[in-house]
């Protein structure tokens, strides 16, 4: 979908248009960090979409799918930082046993540790960090994160390269990660 270069849509008028792709979106995001029970999918795409109405407005589909990407990490994130400050239960939401994943996922803490970490490598490298935002918390593909920053499925792939070892190197993962901060 896009629109005249003078015109920008509304998340009013791109939601229901886009609702079940938001839906996927969000599934996948709550998925990659096992936000469980503590955020349903649909609660995640109208909190979103509560953020995406302060928007000006969007160029096209992929301008809007980018920052309901974004808008959902950052709830998550917020619902992260919310749950290691609770006192009661350390972080850890309770979980009846029928709903327990079957893989553990990432705790809070560790998600607060990736958004602390994202943020620095986004003021080292701002494209470095979109590329994880597309690809780790927006669950693009190569493909779908080139077109989403206008790159090449190359450049993505050389980004998402780098973005992981830098990260891997700060979040305190082996000595095989990169040596150097990405360029």
């Amino acid at each position: 979908m896009t629109t005249p270069p003078d015109t920008l849509a509304t998340a009013e008028l791109l939601v229901p248009v886009l609702y079940d792709d938001l839906r996927r979106l969000a599934r996948s995001a709550r998925w990659r960090v096992s936000a469980g029970s503590t955020l349903q999918t649909t609660a995640l795409v109208h909190e979103a979409y509560l953020r995406l109405q302060r928007s000006e407005g969007f160029a096209d589909r992929q301008h809007f799918m980018r920052s309901a990407a974004i808008a959902m990490r950052q709830i998550l994130v917020n619902l992260a930082r919310e749950a290691v400050a609770d006192k009661r239960g350390g972080g850890v939401p309770e979980l009846a046993l029928h709903d327990a994943p079957e893989i553990p996922g990432p705790s809070a803490e560790s998600l607060l540790e990736v958004a602390d970490a994202l943020e620095r490598l986004g003021r080292f490298s701002a494209r470095l960090a979109q590329v994880v935002e597309c690809r780790f918390f927006g669950g693009y593909n190569d493909e779908e994160t080139a077109a989403a920053l206008n790159l090449t499925d190359r450049t993505v792939r050389r980004d998402w390269e780098k973005a992981r070892a830098w990260l891997l190197r700060e979040l305190g993962g082996q000595a095989e990660a990169a040596e150097d901060a990405p360029a």
